[in-house]
Order: structure tokens, then sequence, then C-alpha cells
């Protein structure tokens, strides 16, 4: 009787053990995203470890809004010009550090179900990825806003995979959610200044 017991306890201790791990991020899935490790016990991966920045300590003034994007911490800021909206969104940030494009630019142009047209460079490093994918597609990379910036091919968007917000996962954009893409959309306007760090 004894041994059944002990038996018991180890099967439901391993699928306990087994539910947990199921529970864990996603890894490495096809190359396109990455899990870090916490650099210390004491960061949090969840929205309520972000910290609050001041725009102060990044723009002279919010004329037009402020949107700082940064890519450590893998968040982005919005600042109404009159700084009675303050909003945070996790965000996806580029891959590498040679796809990484920092300093400050604007939102030139923004666009509802943008199309979407792999650059030269992304071409050739993924040659059997197509020419243009149509707005509004469930396959369209940017999902279902963009905002770009003044640096060719730099957006601000949404995306369809929600693996990739939090993660290392673009080709040089910054990626939200959707929904949070529709609500800066919406807020954010052509002249909007951008700060990537």
């Amino acid at each position: 009787m004894a041994d059944d017991r002990i038996g018991r306890r180890a099967l439901m201790g391993g699928a306990v053990g087994m539910a947990g791990l199921a529970a864990l991020p996603a890894l490495a899935q096809d190359g396109t995203t990455e899990f870090q490790a916490p650099v210390s016990g004491s960061v949090r991966n969840n929205v309520s470890s972000f910290r609050m920045p001041q725009w102060r300590d990044y723009f002279e003034n919010t004329k037009g809004g402020a949107i700082l994007a940064d890519t450590k911490s893998r968040a982005l800021h919005y600042w109404s010009e009159d700084q009675s909206i303050y909003r945070l969104y996790p965000s996806s940030v580029p891959l590498s550090e040679e796809l990484t494009r920092l300093g400050r630019t604007e939102i030139v142009r923004k666009a509802v179900n943008p199309p979407w047209r792999p650059t030269a460079s992304m071409l050739e490093r993924n040659p059997d990825w197509p020419k243009m994918v149509e707005g509004g597609s469930k396959d369209n990379p940017l999902g279902v806003r963009g905002m770009y910036l003044s640096w060719p091919a730099y957006l601000i968007h949404g995306t369809h995979d929600t693996r990739k917000i939090g993660r290392r996962s673009s080709n040089g954009c910054i990626g939200l959610y959707n929904e949070h893409v529709i609500e800066l959309y919406d807020l954010a306007q052509v002249g909007t200044q951008v700060l990537l760090i």
C-alpha cells in the first residue's frame, strides 16, 4: 500500500512539473523570436515591470505628441501633446544590432491595413518570401495599422503573430499587438516625434 502511494505521488509530481514547463513562454520558434531570462531575480517579465520614464528626459517638448521606443526594455511609450494621455505598450524590436536603427525620427505617413513589401536585403536573406503581401491579409507581418517613419522601410506597426511581442523578432521595425497599434494609430498623428533608444 505504501509503495502504491509513493508511485502515485511520483506520477502526480511529474505531471505537475510537466504542466509547469508547458506554461513557460515559447522559446525561439522558427528562428523568429527569442526568450531571454531576466538579468536578475528582481526583474519581472510582465507589463507592470516596465519603467515609466518622464518625457522631459528624452524630448524638449511634446509638440505633436511624442513616442519613445525603448529597444532594451522592449516597450513603446506615448505622450500626447498636452501630456494628458500617457500610454505604455509592450513591443517587439529588431532581431539584431545590425537591423536596429536608433535616434530621432517622426511619423511621416499612416496606413490602415498597409501592404507589406520586403526590402531587397530581406529577400536576399529569405529568397522564398513573397514580393508583396496585401494589406488586410492574416499573413501580413504589418498587422492592421502602420505608422511610417522618416527612415525608409522603418515603421511602427501591428502584428498578427503575438509571439513576437516582447522579443527580438523584427527586421528593423517596432511591432505592437494589433489592439494596441489601433489605439496608438488613433492617438498619434503625422508629425509625431519618435525616438528609438
